[in-house]
């Protein structure tokens, strides 16, 4: 079967789109994407062409630049073309060279798709680079999904040179003397994925030869095996995860005995930016006591009596935080609030810290609200009976506006309880009457 024929098979099988759609395709001027844009013309589908110039290679870049303008010319179709200062991309948002490109020529490309009016992204991936893709999931830690590889359709992104092999690419090229241009970059294996191209690959064609196509065949079964395995961890997440505002609770009596338990964990704390490496961590929180966390790129994730509590690193953003009647840990921005009940009894040693609140639990009105405080804020300070502003507050303690900024209030049924870290209120101190404690400490992480 000849490469055309296969081209049309593979789309249709796929159902990637259709001749009424209208497609834009990312051509580099390099072998791969030269061949796709005249397979799309001899196909007879709609499409236009766009270049991303990176100026990473100088005089080479423009020569690309030109060749890919001239294609498009030549193949009678719309061109688009853009230049990146990528270096300054990468220092700014301070990623790799190769992940700037990635995220400058994607953003460019959909911007350019929605208006040129366009119905899909195309990109010239082939088998080859699927399997290079499941080489390194699996060599970096991956969960199952990672062993698809390159999908063939992604939202607004196809790819329709998949069931293709380079050498197929490659021999078009050259039986229909289809002129391209060779990036200079693709040499080099200080990019991942060059070093698995040139490196890794040939090294296990010499046991199997045919191990790209084999992959690529274990792709198709690992599609269909993925479908399954969602739906199970699907069943799982419904049962283990309730959410309560922006905040996830998980039973870890139900989470210990869940089978396979590895597997159900991983899928669920890797959406909340837990690390292959981090997940021992995470599970060893189900035997840890009240207060231990584990903190992920994204997310903490605490022990709280039965549950795991998953909370965003950003809590300190949202306007208010909820604090229900059972609750032992509030994680926020620098720090770690732990709250403790206790009853009182009869000798009582009450603590003077600042970052410890010894409070009268039956004083209190759940839930407790926790924000940054605001001006026209009032509180009756520990030993008065006169009420004062914060704003005062703050000036007779001399605060900075960066402490000012980030000082935070306890709050039960609109009265301040504690100016957290600084007083606690009058109000809610221990009495003689007092027969609940409650004790909140603020650690700073």
């Amino acid at each position: 079967m000849d490469l055309l024929t296969g081209f049309t098979i593979y789309i249709e099988k796929e159902q990637l789109f259709t001749h009424n759609q209208s497609m834009l395709l990312a051509v580099s001027g390099g072998v791969d994407s030269v061949v796709m844009a005249h397979l799309f013309k001899a196909a007879g589908f709609t499409f236009s062409i766009a270049h991303c110039n990176f100026q990473l290679r100088g005089e080479e870049s423009l020569r690309d630049e030109a060749f890919v303008e001239d294609l498009a010319a030549r193949l009678q179709v719309p061109f688009y073309k853009v230049r990146f200062d990528t270096m300054a991309h990468t220092a700014s948002h301070r990623v790799s060279i190769q992940v700037a490109a990635r995220q400058l020529r994607y953003e460019w490309l959909e911007q350019t798709m929605v208006k040129t009016g366009c119905d899909y992204i195309v990109t010239a991936h082939h088998m080859q680079d699927s399997a290079e893709t499941v080489l390194m999931n699996l060599s970096k830690g991956t969960g199952i999904a990672g062993l698809h590889g390159i999908l063939p359709k992604q939202g607004y992104l196809v790819r329709p040179l998949l069931f293709a092999q380079k050498a197929d690419i490659q021999a078009y090229a050259s039986e229909r003397h289809i002129a391209f241009v060779e990036d200079s970059s693709n040499i080099t294996v200080k990019y991942t994925r060059n070093f698995f191209r040139h490196k890794v690959i040939p090294v296990i064609q010499e046991a199997y030869p045919g191990v790209v196509a084999n992959i690529a065949g274990s792709i198709e079964r690992f599609r269909e095996a993925e479908i399954l395995y969602a739906q199970s961890v699907e069943k799982h997440i419904k049962r283990l995860v309730e959410q309560k505002g922006n905040m996830y609770m998980i039973p870890v009596l139900k989470l210990r005995k869940t089978i396979p338990m590895q597997t159900v964990a991983w899928e669920i704390f890797r959406q909340y930016g837990c690390s292959p490496a981090q997940l021992s961590q995470v599970l060893e929180l189900l035997d840890s006591s009240s207060g231990k966390l584990v903190e992920t790129s994204t997310h903490r994730i605490i022990r709280d009596r039965q549950w795991l509590l998953i909370t965003p690193l950003a809590e300190e953003e949202v306007p208010v935080i909820v604090i229900e009647k059972d609750r032992t840990a509030v994680a926020m921005a620098g720090g770690l609030l732990k709250l403790r009940t206790s009853v009182r009894k009869d000798a009582i040693s009450i603590p003077t810290a600042a970052n410890i609140a010894c409070l009268d639990r039956h004083s209190l009105q759940y839930p407790l609200i926790l924000r940054k405080w605001k001006q026209g804020d009032y509180f009756y300070p520990l030993g008065m009976r006169k009420k004062k502003k914060l704003s005062r507050f703050f000036i007779d303690q001399k605060l900075s506006l960066p402490q000012k900024e980030n000082t935070w209030v306890l709050e039960s049924a609109k009265r301040v309880v504690w100016i957290v870290g600084l007083r606690i209120d009058d109000r809610f101190k221990i009495t003689d009457q007092t027969k609940e404690l409650l004790t909140i400490e603020w650690e700073t992480l």
